[in-house]
Parts: structure tokens; C-alpha cells; sequence
């Protein structure tokens, strides 16, 4: 399936709306610090990537106006610029992956590339293919970047950061790789999740739950949450799912699960954790008006 647009990436018309609301230029502005219990002025108006820094063990936040950084205390930080964030992962200490588009007003590329982070976000280096390429969805795993080009609706993958191998077109939303196995990867669909089985060189045509984001940190634990923000849970590499709760805040922005328990989560209103693999959550950020968006 062919996709010449970032819209041609969405799985519905209402996460057409709703998701990928975020893509547009930010048009707003914020301050620096804020309370996660929403007190403060720091703006949070929509959220692309998760992740838990093994450094300080705070929570990670990519949004559309920089990285946030979270406390266990609930208080957060913007950490550096106000660039909009739309791949993350943490893949290591300190050590972050990204991609997007800069900063009103900055100058700079209207798609980064890949980015990476050694100061947990504080500056950003582009690593490849600056200018051209905005992943929109990126997985490090068994030492190479796997990225979902939303420029031109494609799976690539690297090895190095700098030279990529071109995989399937697949019309998604967000990828997944087996812990296990590098060739196996997983893609949302309109059609539900869709398979690979030779490192995203072909897909099958996608099966079963219409899913709008995964995450799959041990084998026996992949998650993968709907469109009303029903979070599923999966021992079997996605043959089968089982709802396992509900996060609060309506449809969702991003997912990462950390470990086969601890699962974050950011829906319409806020960021939010779960220590029991989705039965309950705890709001660790809220979100602000989606307006600027």
C-alpha cells in the first residue's frame, strides 16, 4: 500500500483528527517549568513518544512543544528546545532517539531526520537523512533503528544511524519488533495489525482489533491500545489479545510499555502509568487545551 501524505498514514478518520492533529506547525508558546497536578503555565497540548530514562528513572514526555521531563513527585520540566517531537524511544542512559520538525521560528529543516540525545534531551543531533524524512514512529531493537517514514509511508531501517535500508510501503500508524526475533515486525493498520516475517520486506495484510499504537518490551508481553483507549495485552506475538483495561482520557497519543507490568500511556487529557499491566493508572501529567495544535 502506497502513501504519499502524512494523512495517508492514519487508520480512521477520527484518528485523523484526533492522533495526528499534532503534525501541523505549533503555533503556540509555553514556560519552563509546571506541577503535574496541573498547576503551572507549562503547556502540553498533544504527545508523540514516552519513555523511562534508566539515568534518573524519570519519566519522558515528546510532545508537540519539546521534551518533558517528569518527577516522581509529578513535577515537570521542559528540558530543552520547543521543536515538535514525533519518533521517540529511550534506548539508553541518558541516550534518546527522536525525529519531527523544529521550532517556530528556528530556521532549521522542516523534517529532522533521525535525532539523537545524549544529555536525556537537553540538544539534539541529527544523525541521517535531515531535510527529507520524518519518522513518525521509531523502535530500537537487536542494535538497529527500525523507523516508519511518514514522508513517504515506508518502513527503513539502520544498523549505523546513517545508512538505511528501504523496506516495505505499509500505510501505518505505529510499528512494533519482536524482542526475540529482528525479523518479525508489527504494524497498525486500517485492516488491524499487520505482520512481517522477513523484517518488514512484506507485510501481511493486517488481522483481528484495529489497534492504534504498540508496544512490545519481552516476548510474552506485547500492548497494543484501540482507538477508545482499551488497552490489549498479548502473550503470543499478537495471534491473540486480551483486553486488559481502560486508560482514562479518551482515545490515545502514544504508548510505551517499559516492562512486562509498567505501561505508559497518554490519552486526550493526560499522560498515564500502570504498574499491574493496565488494570489501573495513575495520571502522571495532564494535557492542556488541544487548541494551537
Amino acid at each position: 500500500m502506497k502513501t504519499r501524505s502524512r494523512a495517508a498514514t492514519a487508520i480512521t478518520a477520527a484518528v485523523l483528527a484526533a492522533v495526528l492533529a499534532a503534525c501541523s506547525t505549533n503555533t503556540g508558546t509555553s514556560s519552563d517549568t509546571a506541577s503535574g497536578e496541573g498547576s503551572g503555565d507549562l503547556a502540553v497540548s498533544h504527545v508523540h513518544g514516552l519513555g523511562i530514562d534508566p539515568a534518573d528513572g524519570r519519566l519522558y514526555v515528546a510532545t508537540h512543544e519539546g521534551v518533558i521531563a517528569v518527577a516522581a513527585d509529578g513535577t515537570a520540566q521542559r528540558v530543552g528546545d520547543t521543536a515538535d517531537y514525533m519518533g521517540f524511544t529511550v534506548i539508553g542512559p541518558k541516550t534518546f532517539l527522536g525525529s519531527g520538525h523544529p521550532a517556530e521560528g528556528s530556521g532549521g529543516h522542516g523534517n529532522r531526520g533521525l535525532l539523537q540525545s545524549t544529555d536525556s534531551g537537553k540538544t539534539w543531533k541529527t544523525l541521517s537523512l535531515g531535510g527529507t524524512t520524518d519518522f513518525h514512529s521509531l523502535e530500537y531493537a537487536h542494535n538497529s533503528v527500525y523507523g516508519y517514514d511518514s514522508s513517504r509511508g515506508l518502513l527503513r531501517v539502520s544498523t549505523d544511524r546513517t545508512s538505511w535500508d528501504d523496506r516495505a510501503e505499509v500505510a501505518a500508524l505505529d510499528i512494533a519488533v519482536s524482542p526475540e526475533d529482528r525479523d518479525v515486525v508489527l504494524a497498525t493498520t486500517e485492516g488491524g495489525v499487520a505482520a512481517s516475517t522477513d523484517g518488514g520486506r512484506k507485510f501481511r495484510a493486517g488481522t483481528g482489533q484495529a489497534l492504534a499504537f504498540l508496544s512490545w518490551p519481552t516476548a510474552d508481553a506485547l500492548y497494543g491500545v484501540d482507538l477508545a483507549g482499551n488497552l490489549h495485552h498479548s502473550t503470543d506475538g499478537g495471534a491473540s489479545w486480551k483486553e486488559t483495561g481502560t486508560v482514562p482520557g479518551g482515545q490515545p497519543q502514544a504508548l510505551t510499555a517499559v516492562d512486562a507490568k509498567r505501561v505508559l500511556v497518554a490519552t486526550q487529557d493526560g499522560v498515564y502509568a500502570s504498574r499491574d499491566g493496565g488494570r489501573t493508572f495513575t495520571q502522571r501529567l495532564p494535557m492542556s487545551s488541544a487548541e494551537g495544535h
